[in-house]
This record gives structure tokens, sequence and C-alpha cells, in this order.
């Protein structure tokens, strides 16, 4: 293990150490200083990101993460005072005149691997937690946007000294190392295959890890469902970061006769948001080569084993490819042994699969990896809450795409492969805190009755417990 990473995360105990439980003042200066510096330097992380990817919109940068940041930071400064406090707990009848309670302290040193599809957002939405907690911070962020990476560590190196948040910039042995360290919490945000290695690495620390993953996330649409407004929702949240978000919706489960109607409103919903998708500053690149490659290969296959692809726009596929852009494209006639069927898309390629009853929409959801979102659209309340009630996911937006990823007063996180562990609000403070239970036993206790040699009073103290219970 490099001594450079190991040394700032010793130093970071050793801090923690000496502070071991800061008061409010000292988180809220902190949660306020990065409130600023995001506000300060939003133009900054408006063009590295948008450099890093080869073109996103300072719009989608607005929206889907400073928004989101300051809108953290604002809950965060609001409720952490209450989170802080000691929590009175019942004590069962037994126990009495005895009393519990909670008592939440930081765990120490939180580690935070970050991916590269929101890069400021989902670097920042821990670290509020965590600096709500009272926890030193090591950040690695993602080596597909190295300038966004080196930009937040130079603008959190100017509020922060390295005993309290340091970023780690660099590749994949980096990482690794990162992921290595003794953390007493560490949280990762990227793929499923590479959150097991973590997990692994972790695991030879003990290290409690909160995992958000991915998956293919399915959107149901209902015969209730006013088909122009979900079209244009569904293609708003697919669209955005041209598909590259872990809750994008992953492929449409609908009746076979409406498909066609579907899947021509989407090319049509999608050909207004963006009439040139080359050279158009709304729309976002993909962001490497290697993933350029691996959406094509994903077309390529599903149209080699029978699929219809529908693609929006005319644009000159050479100068697309130039610039590392893929247009809304829907594909039909979908089975089971296309990758794209198999493998989480992470792009603007959307899937449709043919099911014609909730039943059987509920059946194909059920019987395959339980995803991170799950979308439902209709106005029917009895199949919503059946939806609902029948399927497992991270998280659900109805009539909508991805807005309950947004909001603080629910936990954010995933399910089985597509995670463990949550986030956000109040529940990023309980899973970057220790939730301590103490128990206090009061002077009047008759618990020395239970104590040897047994005899006639221990066992009538044991039937009059028993009855209590």
């Amino acid at each position: 293990m490099s001594m450079t990473l190991n040394s700032v995360f010793q130093t970071q105990r050793a801090a923690f150490n000496a502070e071991p439980n800061s008061d409010w003042n000292s988180r809220k200066a902190n949660l306020k200083k990065l409130g600023e510096a995001i506000k300060t330097h939003e133009a900054d992380f408006q063009k590295a990101i948008s450099e890093d990817f080869g073109n996103r919109a300072y719009e989608e940068t607005t929206l889907a993460e400073t928004m989101v940041i300051q809108g953290g930071i604002s809950h965060a400064l609001k409720h952490t005072p209450k989170w802080m406090r000691t929590r009175r707990a019942p004590t069962a009848m037994q126990f009495k005149p005895g009393s519990n309670k909670v008592v939440p302290q930081p765990l120490g040193v939180i580690g935070i691997i970050s991916p590269w599809n929101y890069p400021l957002q989902l670097a920042i939405m821990p670290l509020i937690g965590a600096l709500g907690a009272g926890n030193r911070v090591m950040i690695k962020p993602s080596e597909y946007t190295p300038k966004l990476s080196q930009l937040l560590k130079d603008v959190l190196g100017k509020i922060f000294s390295d005993d309290e948040v340091y970023v780690a910039v660099g590749g994949v042995d980096v990482a690794q190392e990162f992921s290595s360290l003794p953390f007493d919490h560490l949280l990762f945000t990227g793929s499923t295959n590479v959150g097991r290695i973590v997990a692994q690495a972790a695991a030879k620390n003990l290290t409690p890890v909160t995992l958000e993953l991915g998956g293919k996330s399915p959107t149901i649409i209902d015969e209730s469902a006013d088909m122009a407004t979900s079209v244009a929702r569904i293609a708003n949240g697919k669209l955005l970061n041209a598909g590259q978000t872990c809750v994008a919706p992953d492929y449409v489960l609908m009746p076979s006769a409406k498909i066609d109607a579907f899947s021509e409103a989407m090319i049509k919903q999608a050909e207004t948001f963006y009439p040139k998708v080359a050279g158009n500053d709304d729309y976002t690149s993909i962001v490497a080569d290697s993933h350029y490659a691996r959406l094509q290969g994903l077309l390529e296959d599903a149209e080699n084993k029978g699929a219809t692809l529908r693609t929006a726009g005319d644009d000159d596929k050479q100068q697309l490819a130039k610039e590392r852009r893929i247009p809304l494209t829907v594909v039909t006639n979908t089975t089971p042994d296309m990758k794209i069927m198999q493998e989480e898309i992470f792009g603007p390629l959307l899937p449709v699969v043919a099911s014609e009853t909730l039943d059987d929409a509920l059946d194909y959801v059920q019987k395959r990896e339980r995803p991170l979102a799950l979308y439902w659209f209709g106005k029917d309340k009895k199949k919503e809450n059946k939806v609902l009630n029948e399927s497992i996911s991270g998280g659900v937006s109805i009539n909508d795409v991805a807005w309950h990823v947004i909001q603080e007063d629910i936990p954010f996180g995933g399910v089985g492969p597509s995670g463990m562990g949550a986030y956000h609000g109040e529940d990023g403070f309980n899973t970057f805190s220790h939730l301590k239970g103490v128990f206090t036993q009061s002077r009047f206790s008759q618990g020395k009755q239970l104590h040897p040699p047994y005899g006639p009073k221990t066992h009538k103290m044991l039937n009059l417990m028993k009855k209590i219970i």
C-alpha cells in the first residue's frame, strides 16, 4: 500500500480521535463553506464536466448536479441538529425502572468512490451526509472525468485541510489502493461488477459498505396511462445525460398492440427535444470511445438477432461518431437472448418488451435481478398498489422518471444486485453514524435477585418477568 493514501488516512484517523464528536457549530460551518464553494465554482464545474464528456449542456449539470447538491445542503442544515440529538427509546416493562436511549455518534473516517456519469453530485451528496454526521472523509472520483476530478480536488483542498476532506485522483491502481484502506464506512457508486470487487476489498478490513449500483430499471406503461404525457416524461428521463444515468428507464413493458404507436411517439418526442443531435449544445456526448463502441455493439447484436431499430433524426453518421453522440434509438421485437436485454444499457437506447397484462409485466420483472429503480405510468390506483406491493426495486417513481432520487426525505439506495444501504437526508446521516444503544440501570433495580446463587427469590423474579413479557 502506498504511504501517500495510507498516511492521509492515518492523519484523518488521528484528527478524528483528537475530536471524536464535533459539535453542531463545527459541522454547520463545514456544510456552509461546502455550499458556498459549489455555488462559487458552478460555472467551472459546468465547463470541466462538459469538456470531460465531449459535450454536456450546462443546464443539465445545473439541474442534475449543483441544484441537487444545494438542496441536500439546505436540508442538512435545517435538520441535522435534530438528527444529532440523543433519542429516547422505549424500555420493556420487565427491565423498568431502567431506561433506554440511542446516542448518534460519528463513525470516523469515511471513504467515497464516485462515478463519472454525475461526477460532482455523486461525490458531494455522500460528503454532505458524512460531514453532517461529524466524520472525516476521503474521496476517489472517476478517472473518466479527469478535469472535473482535478477541479474537485482543487476546490475542496482550498476549504478543507487534508485531515478533514481529501480527494485522491488517479486511475484504477489508485481506486484499488483506496478501497483497501480500513475505512469506518465505504460508499461506492458504480457498476455491479466493480461493486463486487470493492465489497471484497472492504471485507478484508470488515469495513461496512454502501453500494449504489445499477441494473435494468423497468418502465411499465398501463392502459390507463396518458400516453402523450408518459412519452414526454420517459423521453426526458431517458435522454438526460444521453441515458448515462443509473436510474434511467432501461426498457419498457407494454401490450404489443401499442408498441408501434409508442415507438413512433418516442421518436417524434426525441426529435422535438433535439431537432439535431450532432452539434447540438443541449445533447450530451457518450463519455468515452469504449462506451460508444459498446453501445453500438448492443444495437448491432440486437439487429442481427431480429430486432427493429427506430432512430431519431437524420444526422450524418460520421459526424455523430466523431462527436460520440447517439440519438434516441427505440428497439422493438426484442428477445431475451439479445445483449441489450441482458446488460445495463447506460445510453440512449430503449428496448420495448411485449407484455400483455400487468401480471405478465410483474412476472418479467420478478424473474430478473432486482433493479435500482422501477417506473409505473397509469391512473389505476389498484394496479399502482399491486406494482408497489409485488415488485422489489431500490426506489420507484409513479407517472414520471427518476424524481424519487432527489427527494431528501426518502432513502435512495439499491437492493440485491442493484446495491445495498441507502443515503440522502436522515438516511445519509444514519448511514455515516453509529447509533449507539445505551441502557441505564436504575438504583431501584431488583436485578440483584437474578444474581447467583440461584434460589426461591430468583425463581419468583423469573416467573414475574415471564408474566410481564
